[in-house]
């Protein structure tokens, strides 16, 4: 922790961002069941009340809002709405469907690829050179331990993709050496 001890770092980030990347979107509104498209994508900043779908806006209206986005069975949020309330920077960035976003919690990467020089100093993800963190969720985590020169676990398990039931070809059968069949899978 840093120097101010745990009340600072309460105080170094606005109260809402913490519960948003706890949050679960993309569920059914329990207030508007029965309304068609009544998915949970939006967060009121000043509420704090949780998911919202667009009818719960009604109930917001001279509130800040942000809405979610998915990518990749993922939560993102695109940057030319966050960058309104939070400092981002040091936060990797893509281009989806030509919109600028940021993830919103860490995703999973097995291994880095070849030749990758800079990974989040969170979750070891592969960056591009001039980022810390892949995710809101890793600068909130590698901020607060930023003292601790060592990995930390993630803000949020993030949220894993489906699992795809692929058909995998086998190899090619090699005989043994004394003559006894060895398949490989």
């Amino acid at each position: 922790m840093g120097a101010g001890g745990p009340d600072e770092e309460d105080n170094r980030w606005p109260p809402w961002l913490k519960p948003l990347l706890k949050e679960q979107f993309f569920v059914q509104c329990k207030h508007h069941v029965d309304f068609h498209k009544s998915e949970c994508n939006m967060f009121c900043l000043d509420c704090v009340n949780g998911a919202l779908c667009s009818f719960c806006l009604a109930y917001h209206k001279d509130h800040r809002y942000i809405q979610i986005r998915r990518s990749s069975y993922h939560d993102v949020i695109r940057v030319s709405e966050i960058q309104k309330y939070l400092d981002i920077s040091g936060v990797q960035t893509y281009i989806i469907n030509s919109a600028k976003i940021v993830f919103l919690n860490e995703r999973p990467q097995p291994r880095p690829g070849k030749g990758v020089t800079n990974t989040c100093e969170v979750c070891d993800r592969s960056l591009v050179d001039s980022f810390r963190f892949c995710s809101l969720g890793c600068k909130i985590v590698g901020s607060c331990h930023e003292k601790i020169n060592n990995k930390v676990q993630s803000f949020r398990p993030s949220t894993p993709p489906p699992t795809r039931t692929a058909k995998r070809r086998k190899g090619i059968p090699h005989r043994a050496p004394m003559g006894g069949l060895i398949i490989e899978y």
